[in-house]
């Protein structure tokens, strides 16, 4: 054992996770990149049949958000990460092998389902090695990745498309995935004690802080844990957050390319980059509140003033239309995705504090819910620009400040719902009947979420 002060491998820990969501969003860009050329190699995938491919990733993804969650807490981060992993991995490879429409969808919802456990797998993890106070920067380091992977791919797929075809890029990406699954198995362990690595420091700091976690932790059903006001008003904010962020990776480039011109396509990247800082900030942020001895205002203040310069930032987009230039509305763009990014590293913190040895499943459940914010976003925006005008801000149709107005709107009360957010609070018992009507409304909003989710990404393509 090193007996020069703890070891910090928790801290490598967090940078493999960092690669694994690079990984998780280069995956999953490298397809709309990819679009072209694979339309000019398989029979039948013309525009309307890539818009049900783009859209089954989101179905399957969404569809086993709780089951792959439930499994991670169950078979242990360990193993159910190292699936997860190899099993996408797999799927984005077979892309690459397809030759007609139809199997390109089966591979694509598989690829979906498959990656529905990276997230609520590495939350896991993470709960399992990271003292509650270390929580808020692990976790925006981690998510960060994923603004990372979204940008660099942005810039690397079609370069590498160009130079390897895209078959060979699915399976190269596929590759990679493999590589860090493999990396993972042999490098994690499920206790930290376990690891050759650790020294009995960094055991003690680990055990001590989840210690003081699991103090507050409650053992209510399951049910009952994420159909409580914590959890309901955590799925409502994450998809409020969504709403806003999703812009950045659908409706941007082409508003830009429309309004601006194809020059300043490659700009919209910037607003990524200033997501992953924004998440740096915000981890750090959560992370000093919380050594203060501050837990609850750790995840709720820098949550607050994400959503508060979410809203500022896109009601400043408002005031951009009649701009010449392009600069303008991308700072201001940007500073509504920082506003809205800061909110990320808190809110999955908030699921570990409340959680607890069950934050897998909980994460999960807060991320089906924000995928629906994602598909009001897809849907929204459009429709939004095309018909929707509003007094002094959006006098006539075909700009998109209505949108901006709506989603600022939706910044606002999320920014309200953090008000009412508190981790430490116990959870009251319940009756049986109550715990059943709880269990029906849950699945409810389980159908309304897949349903969105179907209507916006399948019918309306």
């Amino acid at each position: 054992m090193n007996s020069n002060g703890p070891s910090r491998q928790r801290y490598w820990l967090v940078f493999l996770l960092f690669l694994h969501t690079v990984n998780t969003y280069m995956d999953r860009v490298c397809i709309s990149a990819a679009k072209g050329s694979m339309q000019d190699d398989i029979a039948g995938l013309d525009d309307q049949m890539m818009g049900y491919v783009f859209g089954i990733f989101a179905i399957g993804y969404a569809l086993f958000q709780i089951p792959a969650g439930w499994f991670s807490d169950r078979a242990g981060p360990r193993r159910a990460l190292t699936i997860v992993v190899i099993v996408w991995s797999i799927f984005t490879a077979m892309t690459g092998a397809v030759f007609t429409a139809i199997s390109l969808l089966v591979v694509r919802f598989l690829f979906g389902a498959g990656e529905a456990g990276a997230y609520p797998g590495a939350t896991r993890a993470m709960y399992n090695w990271l003292p509650a106070n270390e929580r808020g920067l692990g976790q925006g380091i981690f998510h960060s990745g994923a603004r990372v992977g979204a940008a660099l791919s942005l810039l690397i797929m079609p370069w590498l498309i160009d130079t390897i075809g895209w078959r060979m890029t699915f399976f190269a990406n596929g590759v990679v995935g493999l590589v860090w699954g493999l990396v993972w198995w042999f490098w994690y362990r499920d206790e930290p004690a376990d690891h050759p690595k650790v020294n009995s420091e960094e055991v003690e700091i680990i055990k001590r802080g989840l210690a003081e976690a699991q103090s507050s932790e409650t053992k209510v059903p399951y049910v009952h844990l994420v159909t409580s006001a914590n959890v309901l008003l955590a799925m409502f904010q994450y998809a409020a957050s969504n709403i806003t962020f999703f812009i950045s990776i659908t409706w941007l480039q082409p508003y830009l390319v429309e309004t601006w011109g194809s020059d300043y396509a490659l700009l919209a990247s910037l607003p990524l980059l200033c997501g992953a800082v924004a998440q740096w900030v915000s981890g750090y942020t959560v992370t000093k509140l919380h050594g203060l001895g501050l837990p609850v205002m750790s995840r709720r203040l820098p949550a607050m003033i994400g959503f508060l310069l979410g809203a500022i930032g896109l009601l400043l987009c408002t005031q951009t239309v009649e701009s010449t230039s392009v600069w303008t509305f991308v700072a201001c763009f940007s500073l509504a995705t920082f506003g809205v990014e800061m909110t990320l590293s808190p809110s999955w913190s908030f699921c570990m504090d409340i959680g607890g040895s069950r934050s897998g499943a909980v994460s999960a459940a807060m991320n089906m819910v924000g995928n629906m914010g994602a598909a009001v976003s897809a849907v929204a925006f459009p429709f939004f620009v095309a018909k929707v005008t509003f007094p002094g801000i959006a006098e006539t149709p075909g700009t998109a400040n209505s949108f901006f107005l709506f989603a600022a709107i939706i910044n606002v009360l999320a920014m309200i719902a953090w008000l009412f957010m508190n981790p430490l609070r116990e959870l009251k018992a319940i009756s049986s009947a109550a715990l059943r009507t709880r269990l029906i409304l849950f699945l409810v909003l389980f159908v309304v979420v897949i349903t969105a989710l179907v209507y916006t990404n399948i019918v309306l393509k």
